[in-house]
């Protein structure tokens, strides 16, 4: 019987490793260079497609190799232009992808792992549970699905995709190994050659993970705040109850001090009414903003189904911004896009084969504790 040989998959290796996997073949290292273009530069998906590589080698890495990306389930186009994909990986659950066009720019926001494990109560994500996390190759490989999806690659051409965040299904620290060797890829000049700007990491806050992250890497940052204090945002991010605002806080500055150039980290603030949007509220946060190099995004709620959530009035929403703007903090409210193909902020949902059975278990945390809205002040 002969032995089956398991295919190292090249769409998820890092340039470092990418090299590292010539070297053993015994080839030399600038052949990782050029297959590094081939796939991500150019959308290869064979390596017969390799004109500029000896078919003997395009013969060996057929034995020993693969490009493959996750499967795409469907693609839906909003009638604002976002575009959803539904995307399977390995094992049969599905996450979901979202391009958002805003005149040349071009934002998207993937996914890290399939579910989430963090559990944040006004995300529709964490509902749905937890699975695993995504491989490198299921996390560039939603880059790599989106830009083929407007046609040949053209690495001369206008760009796509533009700017990339890690705001999709998962919190990107979670999995940190898949998702530094993604950034790589996506930072590379060989492969899509994004500014270190325009690749931002959205995380909810876990504090040694953004100090290990500042040894390796320069990606932008985004933290997901949602709340002015502790014991209110205890109960809409639990991380929260582990690394305090305090300590995420300073590792946000650290992380800046960590990086060449200045720039600032931006805060995510998903607004909900009666919970988060009072003014005595937006006065807290400034205090609390004061202390780090950031502009601040404030989110309105997107509704879903048994969250407990509203939406709150574009009245409260101006009133805390004009709070925030007021004091020099500069603030910006993110528009609502492609919420009839439930592609906004805190909708994507996929389909998770839940390990941790929580998808059985939510009960929406505003209907428990109606005090919520008003009284937790730190």
């Amino acid at each position: 019987m002969t032995e089956s040989i398991t295919k190292t998959n090249l769409l998820g290796l890092s340039p470092a490793k990418l090299e590292a996997f010539f070297a053993e073949l015994g080839e030399k290292r600038f052949r990782a260079t050029q297959v590094l273009k081939w796939i991500h530069q150019l959308g290869a998906e064979s390596f017969d497609e390799m004109t500029n590589i000896s078919k003997a080698l395009r013969e060996k890495l057929n034995a020993v190799a693969e490009i493959r990306p996750p499967e795409v389930v469907s693609q839906d186009i909003s009638k604002d232009g976002t575009r959803k994909w539904v995307i399977r990986v390995e094992g049969g659950s599905c996450v979901e992808t979202v391009l958002i066009p805003e005149g040349t720019r071009r934002t998207l926001c993937i996914s890290s792992q399939v579910g989430c494990s963090l559990n944040c109560s006004f995300c529709s994500t964490g509902k749905q549970g937890f699975n695993r996390n995504l491989t490198a190759a299921e996390v560039i490989g939603q880059v790599y699905i989106a830009i083929k999806s407007f046609g040949p690659m053209d690495p001369n051409g206008e760009r796509q995709v533009t700017n990339v965040v890690l705001m999709g299904m998962g919190e990107p620290l979670m999995n940190f190994d898949n998702v530094v060797d993604s950034t790589q890829l996506m930072m590379d000049d060989n492969a899509y050659g994004l500014s270190k700007r325009r690749v931002t990491l959205s995380t909810a806050g876990v504090v040694p993970a953004i100090d290990r992250l500042r040894e390796i890497s320069d990606v932008s940052l985004a933290i997901s705040l949602h709340a002015p204090n502790n014991e209110l945002r205890d109960v809409l991010v639990p991380i929260n109850r582990r690394y305090p605002i305090d300590q995420l806080i300073d590792a946000c500055n650290r992380y800046l001090e960590g990086l060449s150039d200045k720039r600032v980290i931006t805060i995510e603030y998903t607004m909900m009414a009666g919970v988060n949007d009072q003014p005595h509220q937006a006065r807290e946060l400034v205090k609390v903003l004061r202390r780090l190099p950031c502009k601040l995004n404030l989110i309105p709620f997107n509704p879903f189904p048994n969250s407990g959530y509203e939406r709150p009035s574009d009245a409260a929403i101006q009133a805390f911004k004009q709070i925030m703007v007021t004091s020099n903090i500069i603030t910006t409210v993110r528009r609502t896009r492609g919420d009839e193909i439930d592609a906004a902020c805190g909708q994507l949902v996929g389909q998770v084969q839940d390990r941790t059975r929580r998808s059985q278990k939510i009960i929406p945390v505003v209907q428990e504790e109606p005090g919520l809205s008003t009284d937790r002040r730190a």
